[in-house]
């Protein structure tokens, strides 16, 4: 009998509506659960395992000590997936990043903010490689399946380079341009089959910039349509808070972050 690949999933700062949306893949393609032997994965089971291949992680890294424990979890697998915004981009917990931690810390926390370790909210990539990304907020279970058996046989899981205008096209939508609202569609990548447009929500990226987004082109067709800048870029808050101030300390000469 064939030795089945051992499979972990760790959570750090994240909802876990991910791993959520694992379960629910699983329901559908049980087939899977055959392929792989999972040795940890809080959301479904109370067992720990320490041996394992592929690490699946959600969430951002937003401590001093999740550093040592992600770097552990690199040593011991042979591959790390990152698992959805958080992990992917630092998500919805990097919009703290523009304000003042200590500041933060005493609004949170009160009198106690001393208690608590937190710095700013960063990818998983900025401490340890990442070999495969599933990207979105939440991730889609479909592509968690394709992803996964991709890693299975070895190949890199492939990702669309394209923006979400594209699947809005092969969907028919009318473009949210032209109902008076604002969306990421140019400059966000694909992949979700354009979900948030076709239910008339404008998108914010949960997935990512594609290679090389023309941000000012995107400002030209706000103002062609009599939309504010402002507005939109302030979507690019939500989830690419970490990006978009990675990319303002590069133009100020100030390097990473």
């Amino acid at each position: 009998m064939a030795v089945r690949p051992k499979v972990a999933f760790f959570e750090f700062t994240s909802c876990e509506g991910c791993q959520l949306t694992v379960v629910d893949s699983l329901q559908t393609h049980p087939e899977l659960l055959e392929a792989v032997e999972i040795v940890r994965f809080r959301e479904a089971m109370s067992e720990k395992g320490d041996d394992y291949l592929i690490a699946f992680i959600e969430g951002s890294c937003t401590r001093p000590s999740d550093e040592p424990h992600l770097k552990a979890i690199r040593e011991r697998a042979g591959v790390v997936v990152a698992l959805g915004a958080c992990a992917h981009l630092g998500g919805v917990n990097a919009i703290r990043n523009r304000q003042e931690l200590s500041e933060l810390r005493r609004y949170v926390y009160g009198d106690k903010a001393e208690w608590y370790e937190t710095y700013p909210a960063r990818p998983i990539s900025a401490v340890i490689p990442v070999d495969a990304t599933i990207p979105g907020c939440p991730i889609d279970r479909e592509e968690f399946i394709r992803v996964v058996k991709a890693v299975l046989q070895g190949r890199a899981p492939q990702l669309p380079d394209y923006p979400v205008c594209v699947e809005c096209k092969l969907k028919e939508n009318v473009c949210l341009y032209l109902r008076g609202k604002t969306c990421l569609g140019p400059i966000a990548l694909a992949g979700c089959d354009a979900i948030c447009p076709t239910y008339g929500d404008s998108c914010e990226a949960c997935r990512g910039l594609i290679p090389n987004p023309n941000i000012e082109s995107l400002k030209n067709v706000l103002a062609e349509h009599g939309l504010s800048v402002e507005q939109t870029m302030a979507k690019m808050t939500m989830f690419l808070t970490y990006q978009t101030m990675e990319s303002e300390a590069a133009a100020h000469g100030n390097g990473k972050r």
